[in-house]
């Protein structure tokens, strides 16, 4: 069977994001980050919609909305009056209804929303490519930078501040890094879906790894073989393809807790 360039491409756009998604997303599961990731997600198409309306490229857009709603929720967390949840909930919604209206009130613009509500992995042209590639690369030797004053911030924030830590710079950004990744990462599997693509793999690869390191690695090859399961998947039962890869995501993590880590390796939950 031949395949055509557009599936190649989508290959290599997919294990370009599953890399760097994967160490990233290990964070969001020792942090509980889960609902701040869906918030960057959800400001994404605000970002879209500014784009549009100011006719700047798609992806610039989007990074300076989700930035700005990194810096502003990084700073807004620090009134104890509200709670995460309830702030994450608000800026959440509220940024989501803002540019689905933005939107609409385009009257002259044609756009396919489900494109970006969903992902058009198919659709990555070789500009995305350098897009994703170029990102993947800036965010995991940025995370490398901050990996271990960020995993001690992770384990014990008050230790880690006694030892000179700066938690509130590395918590920042972290932060941003994820509102980065998200926004490049935006077209494979879509604004409500790439959260899915940063937890899954990394709560799957907590299971069978004994140490944090072991578990980002372990975290990308588990995204990078849903990438391959859900884009075959795709070309073979003709489904769409963003979803597809949250379902091959699904059926690694079920079949994870269906399989025993070897009695002798503890299990990285033990320690974060």
């Amino acid at each position: 069977m031949i395949i055509d360039d557009f599936f190649w491409r989508a290959i290599l756009a997919g294990v370009g994001v599953a890399f760097a998604t994967g160490p990233m997303g290990c964070f969001m599961v020792w942090r509980q980050m889960s609902y701040f990731g869906e918030t960057m997600a959800h400001s994404a198409l605000l970002g879209v919609a500014l784009a549009f309306l100011f006719e700047i490229d798609l992806t610039i857009g989007v990074i300076i909305v989700t930035t700005l709603i990194a810096l502003l929720l990084a700073s807004m967390q620090q009134n104890r009056m509200i709670s995460n949840d309830t702030l994450l909930g608000i800026l959440s919604h509220s940024s989501l209804s803002i540019g689905l209206i933005t939107i609409s009130l385009m009257a002259w613009l044609r756009v396919d929303l489900l494109a970006y509500l969903f992902g058009d992995i198919l659709a990555v042209t070789g500009e995305d490519l350098i897009w994703i590639y170029s990102g993947a690369v800036v965010c995991l030797t940025i995370l490398a930078t901050i990996w271990r004053p960020l995993l001690a911030v992770t384990v014990h924030e008050e230790l880690a501040i006694a030892e000179g830590v700066n938690s509130k710079l590395v918590r920042v950004t972290y932060m941003l890094l994820l509102a980065f990744m998200i926004a490049v990462a935006m077209k494979i599997v879509g604004i409500l879906l790439i959260t899915s693509l940063l937890i899954i793999p990394a709560a799957t690869a907590r299971r069978f790894v004994a140490t944090p390191e072991q578990m980002a690695i372990f975290a990308a090859f588990v995204g990078c073989l849903a990438v391959g399961i859900g884009l075959a998947g795709s070309l073979s039962f003709d489904t769409p393809s963003g979803p597809s890869i949250v379902v091959g995501a699904t059926i690694l993590f079920a079949l994870s807790n269906l399989l025993k880590p070897k009695q002798n390796r503890k299990s990285c939950k033990t320690k974060l």
